[in-house]
Protein backbone atom coordinates (compact mmCIF):
# COMPACT_ATOMS: atom_id res chain seq x y z
CA UNK A 1 0.00 0.00 0.00
CA UNK A 2 1.05 3.32 -1.15
CA UNK A 3 0.87 5.66 2.29
CA UNK A 4 1.72 9.73 1.85
CA UNK A 5 2.48 11.70 5.07
CA UNK A 6 2.48 15.34 4.39
CA UNK A 7 4.62 17.24 6.89
CA UNK A 8 6.63 13.95 7.22
CA UNK A 9 9.53 16.26 8.80
CA UNK A 10 7.85 17.84 11.49
CA UNK A 11 6.73 16.36 14.91
CA UNK A 12 4.04 15.01 14.53
CA UNK A 13 4.67 14.13 10.68
CA UNK A 14 8.05 12.27 12.28
CA UNK A 15 5.67 10.24 15.32
CA UNK A 16 3.23 9.50 12.64
CA UNK A 17 6.64 7.67 10.89
CA UNK A 18 6.59 6.37 13.94
CA UNK A 19 3.39 4.93 14.69
CA UNK A 20 2.96 3.39 11.43
CA UNK A 21 5.72 1.69 11.75
CA UNK A 22 5.01 0.13 15.33
CA UNK A 23 1.50 -0.70 14.44
CA UNK A 24 2.38 -2.57 11.19
CA UNK A 25 0.68 -0.34 9.22
CA UNK A 26 1.31 -2.28 5.97
CA UNK A 27 2.65 0.43 3.59
CA UNK A 28 4.69 -1.31 0.49
CA UNK A 29 5.75 2.78 -0.16
CA UNK A 30 6.03 5.53 1.46
CA UNK A 31 5.88 9.39 0.23
CA UNK A 32 7.32 11.74 2.52
CA UNK A 33 5.65 14.98 1.51
CA UNK A 34 7.62 18.01 3.73
CA UNK A 35 8.11 21.99 2.41
CA UNK A 36 9.92 22.77 -0.64
CA UNK A 37 13.16 23.12 1.16
CA UNK A 38 13.10 19.37 2.22
CA UNK A 39 12.68 18.26 -1.35
CA UNK A 40 15.61 15.46 -1.81
CA UNK A 41 16.44 14.83 1.32
CA UNK A 42 16.55 11.42 2.71
CA UNK A 43 14.35 9.98 5.85
CA UNK A 44 14.03 6.37 7.37
CA UNK A 45 11.39 4.52 7.43
CA UNK A 46 10.90 0.68 8.50
CA UNK A 47 14.75 0.40 7.43
CA UNK A 48 14.88 1.88 3.88
CA UNK A 49 15.90 5.30 3.15
CA UNK A 50 13.12 7.57 0.92
CA UNK A 51 13.58 11.02 -0.09
CA UNK A 52 11.22 13.73 0.64
CA UNK A 53 9.14 14.83 -2.12
CA UNK A 54 6.93 17.54 -3.44
CA UNK A 55 3.47 17.67 -3.09
CA UNK A 56 2.69 17.68 -6.57
CA UNK A 57 4.68 14.48 -6.50
CA UNK A 58 2.97 13.12 -4.07
CA UNK A 59 -0.43 13.95 -5.53
CA UNK A 60 0.30 12.50 -8.89
CA UNK A 61 1.78 8.79 -7.00
CA UNK A 62 -2.23 9.04 -5.88
CA UNK A 63 -1.80 7.40 -2.71
CA UNK A 64 -3.93 4.67 -1.32
CA UNK A 65 -4.12 7.00 2.02
CA UNK A 66 -2.28 10.17 2.57
CA UNK A 67 -1.93 11.50 6.47
CA UNK A 68 -1.71 15.33 6.78
CA UNK A 69 0.11 16.91 9.42
CA UNK A 70 1.18 20.43 7.68
CA UNK A 71 -1.24 23.04 8.85
CA UNK A 72 -4.03 24.37 7.68
CA UNK A 73 -3.45 26.42 5.09
CA UNK A 74 -1.87 23.41 3.63
CA UNK A 75 -4.27 20.99 4.14
CA UNK A 76 -7.11 23.51 2.24
CA UNK A 77 -4.52 23.87 -0.75
CA UNK A 78 -3.86 20.55 -1.21
CA UNK A 79 -6.52 17.89 0.52
CA UNK A 80 -8.88 18.13 -2.08
CA UNK A 81 -6.35 17.37 -4.93
CA UNK A 82 -5.10 14.27 -3.14
CA UNK A 83 -9.21 13.14 -2.44
CA UNK A 84 -10.02 13.64 -6.71
CA UNK A 85 -6.78 11.72 -7.51
CA UNK A 86 -8.85 8.43 -5.68
CA UNK A 87 -6.49 9.21 -1.76
CA UNK A 88 -8.50 9.62 1.82
CA UNK A 89 -6.89 12.25 3.09
CA UNK A 90 -6.92 12.17 7.05
CA UNK A 91 -5.82 15.65 7.99
CA UNK A 92 -4.79 16.58 12.01
CA UNK A 93 -5.02 19.98 11.48
CA UNK A 94 -7.62 22.38 12.28
CA UNK A 95 -9.55 23.16 8.50
CA UNK A 96 -12.08 20.21 7.82
CA UNK A 97 -13.00 19.70 11.49
CA UNK A 98 -15.76 22.24 11.76
CA UNK A 99 -17.16 21.64 7.93
CA UNK A 100 -20.69 20.22 8.01
CA UNK A 101 -19.99 17.56 5.31
CA UNK A 102 -16.36 15.80 6.83
CA UNK A 103 -16.58 13.29 9.74
CA UNK A 104 -14.80 14.20 12.73
CA UNK A 105 -13.30 10.64 14.28
CA UNK A 106 -11.63 9.20 16.98
CA UNK A 107 -12.26 5.55 16.28
CA UNK A 108 -13.09 4.08 19.56
CA UNK A 109 -15.63 6.51 19.62
CA UNK A 110 -17.35 7.32 15.65
CA UNK A 111 -15.69 4.88 13.54
CA UNK A 112 -19.12 3.32 12.55
CA UNK A 113 -19.84 6.31 10.96
CA UNK A 114 -17.19 6.30 8.12
CA UNK A 115 -18.09 5.12 5.22
CA UNK A 116 -16.74 5.07 1.22
CA UNK A 117 -17.90 8.77 0.62
CA UNK A 118 -16.21 10.20 3.34
CA UNK A 119 -12.65 10.87 1.46
CA UNK A 120 -11.31 13.63 3.57
CA UNK A 121 -11.31 12.71 7.36
CA UNK A 122 -10.95 15.06 10.06
CA UNK A 123 -8.39 14.11 13.05
CA UNK A 124 -9.66 16.19 16.09
CA UNK A 125 -7.50 18.75 17.93
CA UNK A 126 -5.40 16.89 20.52
CA UNK A 127 -6.64 17.80 23.77
CA UNK A 128 -10.38 17.22 22.62
CA UNK A 129 -8.73 13.47 21.57
CA UNK A 130 -8.02 12.83 25.24
CA UNK A 131 -11.62 14.52 26.98
CA UNK A 132 -13.61 13.23 24.88
CA UNK A 133 -12.69 9.39 24.55
CA UNK A 134 -12.76 9.24 28.53
CA UNK A 135 -15.90 11.30 28.39
CA UNK A 136 -17.82 9.21 25.48
CA UNK A 137 -18.60 5.88 27.92
CA UNK A 138 -19.74 8.21 30.14
CA UNK A 139 -22.04 10.28 28.24
CA UNK A 140 -23.67 6.90 27.33
CA UNK A 141 -24.72 5.96 30.78
CA UNK A 142 -25.27 9.05 32.46
CA UNK A 143 -25.23 12.06 29.78
CA UNK A 144 -23.64 14.56 29.74
CA UNK A 145 -24.68 18.44 30.48
CA UNK A 146 -21.62 20.82 31.17
CA UNK A 147 -18.29 20.05 30.99
CA UNK A 148 -15.36 22.68 32.45
CA UNK A 149 -12.41 21.94 31.29
CA UNK A 150 -8.78 23.42 31.92
CA UNK A 151 -5.59 22.39 29.98
CA UNK A 152 -2.32 22.13 30.91
CA UNK A 153 -0.50 22.05 27.36
CA UNK A 154 2.91 20.58 26.64
CA UNK A 155 5.41 22.71 24.11
CA UNK A 156 5.32 19.78 21.83
CA UNK A 157 1.82 20.87 21.04
CA UNK A 158 3.23 24.01 19.76
CA UNK A 159 6.33 22.56 17.61
CA UNK A 160 9.94 21.87 17.96
CA UNK A 161 10.52 25.56 17.72
CA UNK A 162 8.76 25.62 21.16
CA UNK A 163 10.73 22.82 22.37
CA UNK A 164 14.12 24.64 21.20
CA UNK A 165 12.81 27.60 23.35
CA UNK A 166 12.55 25.89 26.16
CA UNK A 167 15.77 24.18 26.02
CA UNK A 168 17.51 27.43 25.12
CA UNK A 169 16.21 29.03 28.28
CA UNK A 170 17.19 26.03 30.53
CA UNK A 171 20.12 26.20 29.43
CA UNK A 172 20.39 30.26 29.78
CA UNK A 173 21.06 30.23 25.60
CA UNK A 174 19.33 33.06 23.68
CA UNK A 175 17.23 31.77 20.51
CA UNK A 176 14.19 32.59 18.18
CA UNK A 177 10.94 32.62 20.63
CA UNK A 178 7.71 30.32 19.97
CA UNK A 179 5.92 32.52 22.28
CA UNK A 180 5.85 35.94 23.00
CA UNK A 181 7.02 35.38 26.93
CA UNK A 182 9.48 32.64 28.27
CA UNK A 183 7.71 29.43 29.19
CA UNK A 184 10.39 27.23 31.58
CA UNK A 185 9.33 28.19 35.04
CA UNK A 186 5.96 30.07 33.39
CA UNK A 187 2.27 29.11 32.59
CA UNK A 188 1.09 30.94 29.51
CA UNK A 189 -2.84 31.25 29.50
CA UNK A 190 -2.99 32.04 25.53
CA UNK A 191 -2.96 28.69 23.20
CA UNK A 192 -3.86 29.73 19.44
CA UNK A 193 -6.00 33.32 18.44
CA UNK A 194 -7.93 35.32 21.04
CA UNK A 195 -11.58 35.54 19.18
CA UNK A 196 -13.83 38.75 20.00
CA UNK A 197 -15.46 36.51 22.82
CA UNK A 198 -12.63 36.36 24.96
CA UNK A 199 -12.24 33.03 24.24
CA UNK A 200 -8.84 31.51 21.99
CA UNK A 201 -9.37 29.17 18.89
CA UNK A 202 -7.66 26.38 20.80
CA UNK A 203 -10.44 26.74 23.89
CA UNK A 204 -13.59 27.12 20.99
CA UNK A 205 -12.13 23.63 19.46
CA UNK A 206 -12.80 21.59 22.48
CA UNK A 207 -16.12 23.57 22.58
CA UNK A 208 -17.54 22.84 19.30
CA UNK A 209 -15.69 19.50 18.24
CA UNK A 210 -16.29 17.57 21.91
CA UNK A 211 -20.13 18.98 20.45
CA UNK A 212 -19.75 17.40 17.19
CA UNK A 213 -18.28 14.14 17.98
CA UNK A 214 -20.85 12.92 20.87
CA UNK A 215 -23.24 13.99 18.54
CA UNK A 216 -24.89 16.41 20.92
CA UNK A 217 -25.24 19.60 20.73
CA UNK A 218 -26.20 20.12 23.85
CA UNK A 219 -23.67 19.93 25.99
CA UNK A 220 -22.84 22.79 27.59
CA UNK A 221 -18.49 23.21 27.36
CA UNK A 222 -16.21 26.01 28.87
CA UNK A 223 -12.68 25.42 28.43
CA UNK A 224 -9.29 27.51 29.37
CA UNK A 225 -6.20 26.19 27.87
CA UNK A 226 -3.12 27.11 29.25
CA UNK A 227 0.92 26.06 27.64
CA UNK A 228 2.94 24.67 30.25
CA UNK A 229 6.66 24.04 30.89
CA UNK A 230 6.05 20.04 30.04
CA UNK A 231 7.46 17.72 27.69
CA UNK A 232 5.38 14.06 27.39
CA UNK A 233 1.71 14.95 27.50
CA UNK A 234 -0.86 17.25 28.20
CA UNK A 235 -3.26 17.07 31.03
CA UNK A 236 -6.61 18.15 31.84
CA UNK A 237 -8.83 18.93 34.94
CA UNK A 238 -12.43 17.97 34.24
CA UNK A 239 -15.27 18.80 36.04
CA UNK A 240 -18.48 17.21 33.94
CA UNK A 241 -21.91 17.65 35.20
CA UNK A 242 -24.15 15.28 33.90
CA UNK A 243 -28.21 14.44 33.90
CA UNK A 244 -27.76 11.14 36.25
CA UNK A 245 -26.30 10.42 39.17
CA UNK A 246 -23.40 8.18 39.67
CA UNK A 247 -21.47 6.24 41.86
CA UNK A 248 -17.74 6.18 41.75
CA UNK A 249 -17.41 2.73 41.67
CA UNK A 250 -19.42 2.74 38.88
CA UNK A 251 -17.58 5.27 36.98
CA UNK A 252 -14.48 3.48 37.61
CA UNK A 253 -15.50 0.18 36.10
CA UNK A 254 -16.87 2.14 33.16
CA UNK A 255 -13.88 3.78 32.35
CA UNK A 256 -11.86 0.51 33.21
CA UNK A 257 -13.85 -0.87 30.42
CA UNK A 258 -13.17 1.55 28.12
CA UNK A 259 -11.16 0.96 24.51
CA UNK A 260 -8.10 3.08 25.08
CA UNK A 261 -8.49 4.15 28.19
CA UNK A 262 -6.88 3.51 31.33
CA UNK A 263 -7.63 4.00 35.02
CA UNK A 264 -4.78 4.78 37.63
CA UNK A 265 -6.35 6.31 40.44
CA UNK A 266 -5.07 5.33 43.75
CA UNK A 267 -4.66 8.32 46.22
CA UNK A 268 -3.42 6.17 49.28
CA UNK A 269 -0.50 5.06 47.45
CA UNK A 270 0.03 8.36 45.48
CA UNK A 271 -0.98 6.78 42.31
CA UNK A 272 -2.24 8.89 39.63
CA UNK A 273 -1.65 9.91 35.42
CA UNK A 274 1.03 12.18 34.75
CA UNK A 275 2.23 13.18 31.24
CA UNK A 276 6.15 12.48 31.62
CA UNK A 277 5.71 9.00 34.12
CA UNK A 278 2.46 7.58 32.27
CA UNK A 279 1.76 9.01 28.78
CA UNK A 280 4.88 9.83 27.30
CA UNK A 281 5.19 7.42 24.17
CA UNK A 282 1.93 5.74 24.91
CA UNK A 283 -1.11 5.36 23.01
CA UNK A 284 -3.71 5.47 25.71
CA UNK A 285 -5.48 8.51 27.29
CA UNK A 286 -4.81 7.88 31.63
CA UNK A 287 -7.64 9.29 33.53
CA UNK A 288 -7.13 9.30 37.81
CA UNK A 289 -8.25 11.36 40.58
CA UNK A 290 -11.59 10.25 39.77
CA UNK A 291 -14.19 12.00 42.61
CA UNK A 292 -17.16 13.42 42.89
CA UNK A 293 -17.54 17.43 43.25
CA UNK A 294 -18.39 18.04 46.75
CA UNK A 295 -20.32 21.23 45.75
CA UNK A 296 -23.06 20.00 43.45
CA UNK A 297 -24.79 16.91 42.68
CA UNK A 298 -24.27 14.85 39.53
CA UNK A 299 -20.81 16.48 38.89
CA UNK A 300 -17.81 14.56 38.46
CA UNK A 301 -13.83 15.35 38.63
CA UNK A 302 -11.47 13.98 36.49
CA UNK A 303 -7.81 14.46 35.68
CA UNK A 304 -6.81 12.81 32.12
CA UNK A 305 -3.90 12.68 30.68
CA UNK A 306 -2.21 12.17 27.18
CA UNK A 307 0.82 12.35 24.81
CA UNK A 308 -0.51 14.26 22.11
CA UNK A 309 1.79 13.68 19.61
CA UNK A 310 0.48 9.77 20.08
CA UNK A 311 -3.49 9.59 21.00
CA UNK A 312 -3.85 13.31 20.34
CA UNK A 313 -2.38 13.08 16.90
CA UNK A 314 -0.40 10.42 14.99
CA UNK A 315 -1.71 7.51 16.71
CA UNK A 316 -5.69 8.68 16.33
CA UNK A 317 -4.78 9.19 12.56
CA UNK A 318 -3.09 5.91 12.10
CA UNK A 319 -6.22 4.56 13.94
CA UNK A 320 -8.59 6.25 10.98
CA UNK A 321 -6.58 4.76 8.60
CA UNK A 322 -6.56 1.28 10.25
CA UNK A 323 -10.40 1.44 10.17
CA UNK A 324 -10.59 2.49 6.40
CA UNK A 325 -8.28 -1.19 5.67
CA UNK A 326 -10.69 -2.91 7.94
CA UNK A 327 -13.52 -1.60 6.27
CA UNK A 328 -12.71 -2.66 2.67
CA UNK A 329 -11.90 0.66 1.51
CA UNK A 330 -8.30 1.33 0.93
CA UNK A 331 -5.91 -2.20 0.42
Amino acid sequence: MKVAVVGATGLVGTEMLKVLEQRKFPVTELLAVASEKSVGKELEFAGKKYKVKSMQQAIDEKPAVALFSAGGSVSLQYAEAFAKNGTYVIDNSSAWRMHPEKKLVVPEINADALTKSDTIIANPNCSTVQMVLALAPLHKKYGIKRIVVSTYQSVTGTGAKAVQQMENERNGISGEMAYKYPIDKNCIPHIDVFMENGYTKEEMKMVQETQKILCDNSIQVTATCVRVPVIGGHSESVNVEFKLDFEIEDVVQVLSKSEGVIVKDDTSNLVYPMPLIDAHGKDEVFVGRIRKDISQPCTLNLWIVADNLRKGAATNAVQIAETLLKKGFIA
